[in-house]
């Protein structure tokens, strides 16, 4: 009879080694005296890094003895203890940096997440899951110097999707370090959810939803843009044309027209764009300013027109749809239908409810008394 092969149980979150965890409980504490050593100008990034390093342990010690919530639990207590003054070695914030170290398996990819504070960084690994494309949004918000808020915001609206994926002609009007810069600097489509329309609107009623909201198209539109104007004038051989909205990007060194459409995209418009991009440049453009761009923002755009429209323009121009709240507008026949709000008090005041009786026992005792 064969004898039975006895295998060694893993250690579990309950079963662990007190010389290995001392060892390791030790190795830990000598990390963070080391952090505190380091100086105090980059002393987030060296926390930071001390909380990968962490997290890579935690993760060795899961996949070798099979640690889980008991051993986190009982590590946070010992941290805490050995180091009262520090926060961030709660049972919560050791699993954070377990999923920091698995979401960047890479040293270096973790000191570039590292230049943002942690909490940016813990809302990053809840809610992306690609790192190149939580490594795009680090970069954004060390360039923005972007609030935690803010990095939510744009991360809800889905900027990676949209940053520079408007439809443009910039590679061929614009010198390569410029046509990169401006072609970031648009979106696609433009998220104007701040502004509520009636499904038959006009462009100026979009123009006075923006001007409403100005501040929050400004954060939309992104970093760099300086409100100059809304119809914004210019003569040209004594006639008078405006522009809807004139800006200045003081990053980009130019004038950005805008031109608001309330319908798709017209080849026609861009005809209109580049003989106000030109007007732009010979009467009001310093010098020293880059060539100005112009941004259609359209409702719709169809692709094919677009590059068609652009292929042979001198004039750099971006084109993006945009899309904003909306409210459905009732059929003419059942407006009419409708009551009125007098109609509707009138009705509501013959409707026996608690508060109606109350009221009138009132407004009865009152007449008594007087």
């Amino acid at each position: 009879m064969s004898k039975k092969r006895i295998v060694a149980k893993k250690p579990t979150s309950e079963m662990f080694s007190p010389k290995s965890y001392a060892k390791l409980l030790e190795q830990i504490k000598t990390d963070i005296r080391q952090t505190q050593l380091r100086s105090a100008l980059s002393i987030t990034k060296e926390l930071i890094m001390l909380y990968w390093h962490i997290g890579k342990i935690l993760i060795e010690k899961t996949l070798e003895e099979g640690w889980g919530a008991k051993s986190i639990e009982r590590l946070s207590r010992d941290l805490k203890n050995d180091f009262p003054d520090i926060t961030g070695f709660s049972v919560r914030n050791l699993q954070y940096m377990r999923k920091f170290s698995t979401g960047y398996l890479n040293a270096n990819y973790a000191a570039a997440a590292a230049q943002i504070p942690w909490g940016h960084n813990m809302l990053l690994l809840d809610k992306i899951e690609d790192p190149a494309q939580r490594l795009w949004y680090v970069q954004q918000a060390l360039n923005g110097g972007w609030s935690r808020s803010v990095l939510e915001s744009w991360i809800e609206s889905n900027l990676y999707e949209r940053k520079g994926r408007a439809i443009t002609n910039f590679k061929q009007t614009l010198p390569p370090i410029q046509s990169d810069m401006a072609e970031q600097a648009l979106k696609d489509p433009y998220n104007l959810q701040f502004v509520t329309l009636e499904s038959a609107y006009r462009e100026k009623e979009l123009e006075q939803g923006l001007m409403d909201h100005l501040q929050k198209f400004l954060v939309e539109l992104g970093g760099g843009f300086a409100f100059m104007g809304r119809q914004y004038r210019i003569e040209v051989e004594g006639e008078d044309y405006w522009i809807d909205l004139l800006f200045y990007h003081v990053k980009l060194r130019c004038y950005v027209v805008i031109e608001l459409k309330a319908t798709a995209f017209d080849p026609r418009d861009a005809g209109q764009m580049n003989f106000y991009l030109s007007a732009v440049d010979d009467l009001i453009r310093h010098p020293e300013d880059q060539p100005t761009i112009g941004i259609l923002l359209c409702k719709t755009k169809n692709r094919v027109k677009v590059e068609y429209a652009l292929r042979r323009c001198s004039s750099p121009i971006g084109v993006s749809s945009y899309e904003t709240k909306i409210i459905k507008n009732l059929p003419k026949n059942l407006q009419s239908k409708l009551p009125s709000v007098e109609e509707i008090e009138a009705e509501l005041s013959t409707i026996e409810t608690p508060v109606n009786t109350i009221l009138r026992k009132l407004s009865k005792k009152k007449l008594q008394t007087s």
